[in-house]
């Protein structure tokens, strides 16, 4: 797409060319200060102003975009303190990691004319100009000021990698540009989506694309090497550990020979998750560990050299995030960083010259079936593998060694699945209903919520109290918004606080919504390593914590918890009739979030295998410490297989244990008391069940009414299937005479498939169930006149005319017609002796003349001589061989040359 013509830099708060010293996307600063030359500032008496434009930035990772776009901007669009420009990267590390290299080589202290601001951390100031910040906070600033005011421009970075947050900030951004006519706005992909994004930024939907810049690569020359493994990358259990040690071998040599080469080099190797990382870094420590060792093959100093293994995921803390992607410190040991996709990009990693890639990649998928998401391993995309290769090659000739083989890299998908299209969504769904944009309607994303998804959002935030009836977000709503949690956990806050204390709900939630991996799933160790400090992350959850508090304290002020208490505000509302212990309380209030996870011991499960309220079965990972509790409160719960999951498919993430008074409580709408009829060896039984949910507390015999005897039948009926029935050659045959006329007349005449039957069974079979609930035998049932319930009256006076049950021929008989089976579309067929057929010259139709009968012409024998739907061209023509064939051979049966004029008849010469 071609951009305007160049224009001149444009001075400012910020040198560009100082800045952009040696960065590929220097080149093409002119084209884009071109674009944003017409958004110039113009002085009002309100202060500086512009005119509100648009662009979209496609430059390869390693250009240098994120460095040099947003201060052009901030010079072009005239931005000061009061009027910054706003930039957002998918992750903190990014977020941080880009604010302290712009802020270097513009030479001044981070915070000042750049800042940034991550969950719990906020290092900007009013001198700020340029603000990095993650699309979460953003997001959470545009609900409490939809008009952005104070911000000149937003740069939405990386936005190929179609995180939910980011696709939400491009519709409600395009709504704000319709409110402001000075807000500029500019998204950047590092992949060759560009032009989808240009049509998203345009002024609306009959304008034009925004223009893109483009910028060529920045890549050195890169060597591609294929290391597959002998032994597969994943089994039923899901990612093999044999294969993790191949990765970690495959990069210390790779490493290693890269470092006899250039002692410079450092290594990153790509895993799928945290634990993968781990795995991977400790066996490299091991490995040098254990190399630098003396043995008697020789001196000490005849080992390998010493190297630092890093890990950079999610759960290690921030300084040791910021370690792993700063510049190796002068003198410092060769490095090998393995991390997640994390650094697959937003990041240059100085130092980097060599990849390894496991081609392995978490994503989030919902299992709608049993209402859960979770992350699930999968094949990297190619997109995805390209810009893990580009890691080596921004700073000099690189190498990336793909531990998998050329054709699985050709089998995988092009690009990785939106987000959206994934995650579970009743946050987004939330959000955006508190925008006033229900399900996102109006709104120009990039790709839709799937309809399932959000229904399912929707369900759960209307039983939150979070949602009225328009699908607009109430009081509570909005206060849950104000929350950085999921929706649940931010009820379960304001509903827990009041039983266990401020201050504790605070810890359970951060807990809960943070980074933490609960070792063996038990949430109560992991709160217990946050408390003391243990855990990396227990900095950050503390930062945490301390903004929980103090949302309650100004929602208690508010009389937001007032309301939260109210039992109308939702299900897990109310007064709870005792006060939670310590012990408790962090299935209490997990337990509140997700009631629909509250699980229950399963019997000879062997004390790891538990039912969830919502119907679905869990395992517990082997050796936890929550083994043989006989309640629990599941805070999250994923898809997987083999034994870690006990044999369910699904295994519990992280859990505390729960008493069944507890669970009673906080899943106080799932309670239901009912009588339960089952039919089962020709009997109707019934046991009067208490239950939460799936799961049954009380289950007791008792007696059932004619109405759920019925029922029970028809449920028995509908599992088991018509073939239940006994369906003698009368209801058959009225059935097949019915869905002839059903296929060519269509309604009124009734669908009588499998299917429709027994979607209908009460209206054409009820008395019978209520019959044999009583203690009639299903195979006395007479079928034929349950059927006929189902005629179409008046229609149904011209059944025998339409679809008679015989067909008279020349002979004087009434043969029997044979119709298709209900589920066949063939014709129905008479089968009569040829004799008899003499002189029938037109072949005879049924249905108002739309179906032909098909004949099945007879020996004398009765075995078949000819089948024909055309009785004029038989006569004519393959009758003269059949008489001569068939005449020697039945000689007492009449065989004329003129079957036209012949008498037919069913009887011999001689009777004749």
């Amino acid at each position: 797409m071609s951009t305007p013509a160049q224009a001149e830099i444009p001075g400012g708060p910020f040198n560009i060319a100082t800045i952009g010293q040696g960065l590929v996307f220097a080149q093409s600063l002119p084209d884009l200060a071109a674009i944003l030359k017409g958004a110039g500032p113009q002085r009002t008496n309100g202060g500086a102003a512009h005119e509100s434009l648009s662009a979209v930035v496609q430059a390869p990772p390693g250009t240098g975009k994120t460095t040099l776009v947003p201060p052009l901007a901030a010079n072009a669009l005239g931005a000061t303190a009061a009027h910054r420009v706003l930039v957002t990267q998918p992750r903190r590390v990014a977020v941080r990691s880009a604010a302290r290299r712009l802020a270097s080589l513009d030479g001044t202290a981070l915070g000042g004319k750049v800042g940034y601001t991550v969950r719990g951390e906020s290092h900007s100031s009013a001198e700020t100009i340029i603000e990095f910040l993650t699309p979460g906070i953003l997001l959470r600033r545009l609900l409490h000021d939809p008009g952005l005011e104070g911000v000149a421009a937003v740069i939405l970075d990386e936005v190929h990698e179609r995180g939910l947050d980011t696709d939400l900030l491009l519709g409600l951004l395009g709504e704000v540009r319709q409110l402001r006519s000075d807000l500029t706005l500019i998204a950047m992909s590092a992949t060759l989506d560009a032009a989808r994004f240009a049509e998203l930024l345009a002024a609306d939907d009959a304008g034009s694309p925004a223009p893109v810049v483009d910028c060529p690569s920045a890549l050195f020359p890169l060597e591609i090497r294929w290391a597959p493994s002998a032994q597969p990358r994943m089994d039923q259990r899901g990612i093999t550990r044999s294969f993790l040690d191949h990765v970690a071998d495959t990069g210390a040599t790779a490493h290693a020979a890269a470092l006899s080469v250039d002692p410079s080099i450092d290594a990153l190797v790509f895993a799928p998750g945290a634990w993968e990382v781990s795995y991977i870094a400790n066996r490299l420590r091991s490995a040098r560990q254990h190399a630098a060792e003396p043995n008697s093959a020789g001196p000490h100093d005849s080992a390998e050299p010493s190297i630092d293994v890093l890990e950079l995921h999610g759960q290690v803390s921030a300084r040791e995030q910021d370690r792993a992607v700063s510049a190796r410190e002068p003198g410092g040991l060769p490095r090998i960083i393995v991390s997640t996709s994390l650094a697959e990009s937003s990041l240059t990693v100085p130092g980097v010259r060599l990849v390894v890639d496991s081609g392995l990649s978490r994503e989030p998928r919902r299992d709608a079936a049993r209402g859960m998401t979770g992350l699930v391993t999968v094949s990297t995309s190619r997109a995805s593998a390209d810009q893990r290769a580009g890691r080596a090659a921004r700073l000099g000739p690189g190498t990336v060694v793909r531990c998998y083989e050329q054709k699985t890299f050709a089998a995988a998908p092009a690009h990785p699945m939106p987000e959206i299209a994934v995650a579970e969504l009743s946050a987004a769904a939330l959000l955006l209903a508190c925008w006033g944009a229900p399900g996102g309607v109006g709104l120009r994303l990039p790709t839709a919520p799937p309809a399932p998804a959000l229904a399912a959002a929707v369900e759960i935030l209307g039983e939150l109290g979070a949602l009225d009836a328009t699908g607009h977000a109430t009081d509570l709503g909005r206060t849950l918004a104000d929350i950085p949690a999921d929706p649940r956990l931010a009820r379960a806050l304001l509903d827990g606080a009041p039983v266990v204390g401020a201050k504790m709900a605070a810890e359970i939630v951060a807990l809960v919504s943070g980074d933490g991996r609960a070792p063996g799933a038990d949430l109560s160790a992991l709160l217990s390593g946050m408390r003391s400090g243990r855990d990396p992350g227990s900095h950050r959850w503390s930062q945490a914590v301390r903004r929980l508090e103090q949302l309650l304290r100004k929602d208690t002020r508010n009389g937001a918890t007032d309301k939260a208490a109210s039992p109308a505000a939702g299900p897990s509302a109310g007064a709870h009739p005792r006060k939670v212990s310590a012990a408790e309380g962090v299935g209490f209030v997990v337990g509140l979030a997700f009631p629909d996870r509250v699980a229950r011991l399963v019997e000879n499960a062997a004390g790891q295998q538990y039912l969830l309220s919502s119907g679905t079965r869990a395992g517990l990972p082997a050796g936890s410490p929550l083994t043989g509790h006989e309640w629990l409160a599941v805070a999250e719960v994923s898809r997987a297989q083999g034994r870690d999951a006990a044999g369910t498919g699904a295994i519990i993430r992280s859990a505390a244990p729960l008493d069944q008074q507890h669970a009673q409580e906080v899943a106080a709408h799932m309670l239901q008391d009912s009588v339960v009829a089952t039919f089962s060896n020709g009997k109707v039984s019934g046991r009067r069940e208490r239950r939460l949910g799936a799961i049954v507390l009380l289950s007791t015999p008792a007696k059932v009414t004619p109405a759920q005897g019925r029922e029970a039948v028809a449920s028995a009926v509908a599992k088991e299937g018509l073939g239940l029935l006994a369906w003698s050659g009368a209801a058959d045959q009225l059935r097949r005479r019915l869905a002839l006329l059903h296929r060519e007349l269509g309604a009124p005449w009734p669908d009588v498939s499998d299917a429709a039957l027994l979607q209908r069974l009460p209206d054409w079979l009820g008395p019978e169930l209520e019959s044999v609930a009583a203690g009639k035998a299903l195979s006395s049932l007479s079928l034929s006149d349950p059927l006929r319930r189902l005629l179409p009256w008046p229609e149904a006076s011209r059944l025998a005319e339409l679809a008679p049950e015989t067909l008279p021929v020349p002979s004087g008989s009434n043969i029997r017609i044979d119709y298709p089976e209900v589920s066949d579309d063939g014709p129905p067929v008479a089968a009569v002796k040829l004799q008899e057929c003499f002189g029938l010259a037109e072949t005879p139709r049924l249905v108002n003349g739309r179906v032909r009968v098909l004949f099945h012409l007879l020996s004398p024998a009765r075995r078949p001589l000819a089948v024909t739907d055309d009785l004029s061209s038989f006569w004519s023509g393959p009758y003269s061989q059949v008489r001569a064939e068939m005449r020697g051979r039945y000689p007492r049966h009449p065989w004329p040359e003129d079957p036209w004029s012949a008498p037919a008849t069913a009887k011999v010469k001689k009777r004749m």
